[in-house]
């Protein structure tokens, strides 16, 4: 296989230009339309929950999508296909809302079209991205990379939220299905314009796709076999398990154990994401800039930080009011950007060990299990603190009961990261992009 040009800082930004596009159609979803049927519709919070979840649900065929990518030797038209399903998802997501106003059953079932629709858009969009991204990023440039494409995601994400609330009032449904368009189309426009040319096809792209054993059930296991890419997709669900079941009880811990304020808890919820932000640039800058550690040792790291900063919280419920609460959510912001950031480089680092050909298998297993993690952990998280205000009668007990478990979850994946390093060491340094990465040979056992 012929070496391909890296691509230019410049590249990597125009395909960070479709996390852009994600970002802005996926936060009118799980966002806006959340508060809709809430507030507006005066709807249970529970149908939006189950509507978010079930996106996040299908994405389980994200290692079937990159097997198509895969045999197509083509992630281009993945991207675009999954863009324009993802858009038409969100399109079709606020007509169901506005739908639910004057007939609830039939508005459901076109939602539950729609959130199917969106899941896996992001599933084929996201997972086909990362692929390219990786193929085609030199390995020095992939932590700052991985940290410029969610950076830019986040942007979609405010950028949109902003522009959408100031025009969604006065609201009305119309109001409402003409945001959506707009954002849809934009969104397609933008990943049109992100991946027009970028693509460098190899000359034996899709060489596979004519061999008798290249099903996707063959595809899979043959990647299950890897005992890199296994471990990978379990440190993935793990950590990402951790990470997402902090989201939903955090705010409430604040105010039920400190006494915060709506407003003062939704601003805590801001120095987070602004901690999370600083973590991702400090290990691009750490690792591209500064070449101090890899990647891999970055996600261990950023594990372990992780755990401690959420048992500080545990603590901080102990102590009460003197326990310096916004210093410990901002490290813990900052802690969890570090470890997103860096497991995000080491998936693009780790997407072309192995069976060659499997790239888009690799990264859809990954991907589905992040999803999968990140679907369960909101759930999981809030039962386990109703759970805990059962047992214990103590608000400030049970919720440091759940950080504690969360924590320990952290401190497992940095195990398991600690156990994949070793791993990858111990095999043959093979540049399966001609850059000079570990390639795993996909025999052997744990």
């Amino acid at each position: 296989m012929t070496a391909m040009a890296p691509l230019s800082w410049f590249g990597i930004v125009r395909l960070g230009l479709v996390q852009t596009a994600l970002g802005a159609v996926v936060v009118l979803t799980t966002s806006t339309l959340n508060r809709v049927m809430v507030v507006e519709l005066a709807l249970p919070a529970m149908l939006p929950g189950l509507l978010v979840a079930l996106h996040y649900w299908v994405q389980i065929l994200r290692p079937r999508m990159g097997h198509g990518s895969d045999r197509g030797g083509r992630r281009t038209p993945w991207v675009l296909g999954g863009m324009a399903v993802l858009a038409s998802g969100g399109i079709l997501a606020a007509l169901a809302t506005a739908w639910m106003g004057s007939n609830l059953w039939a508005g459901i079932a076109l939602a539950v079209l729609a959130f199917l629709a969106i899941g896996a858009g992001v599933g084929a969009a996201g997972t086909t991205l990362l692929v390219m991204l990786a193929k085609q990023t030199a390995p020095t440039r992939r932590a700052a990379a991985a940290t410029i494409v969610w950076v830019m995601m986040i942007f979609g994400i405010v950028v949109t939220a902003g522009i959408a609330g100031h025009f969604l009032d006065p609201y009305s449904p119309g109001r409402l299905v003409l945001i959506s368009v707009a954002v849809g189309c934009c969104a397609m426009l933008l990943t049109v314009v992100a991946v027009h040319g970028v693509e460098v096809v190899q000359p034996d792209a899709g060489a596979e796709a004519t061999d008798a054993r290249n099903s996707f059930r063959h595809a899979l296991a043959e990647v299950w076999g890897e005992p890199v890419a296994r471990r990978f997709a379990i440190f993935i669900f793990v950590s990402m398990l951790a990470y997402s079941a902090q989201d939903l009880i955090l705010e409430p811990f604040a105010g039920s154990v400190f006494g915060l304020t709506p407003g003062e808890s939704t601003q805590l919820a801001g120095l987070q994401h602004g901690g999370v932000l600083l973590g991702m640039v400090l290990v691009a800058v750490a690792v591209s800039g500064l070449r101090l550690g890899s990647v891999k040792a970055w996600t261990m790291a950023g594990c372990i930080a992780s755990a401690l900063a959420l048992m500080g919280l545990t603590l901080g419920g102990i102590i009460g009011a003197a326990w310096p609460l916004r210093l410990n959510v901002f490290i813990l912001g900052v802690t969890n950007g570090a470890y997103a950031v860096a497991a995000i480089g080491s998936m693009m680092g780790l997407v072309g060990s192995g069976h060659g050909g499997r790239e888009g298998v690799r990264m859809g297993l990954w991907g589905a299990a992040q999803a999968i993690a990140f679907g369960l952990g909101g759930l999981l998280g809030t039962a386990a603190v109703d759970l805990s205000r059962l047992l214990l009668q103590d608000a400030a007990q049970a919720y440091g009961v759940v950080f504690a478990g969360e924590a320990l979850l952290f401190l497992v994946a940095g195990l398991l990261a600690a156990r994949l390093q070793a791993a990858s060491a111990a095999r043959q340094p093979v540049d399966s992009y001609g850059q000079g990465e570990i390639v795993a040979r996909g025999t052997g056992d744990d």
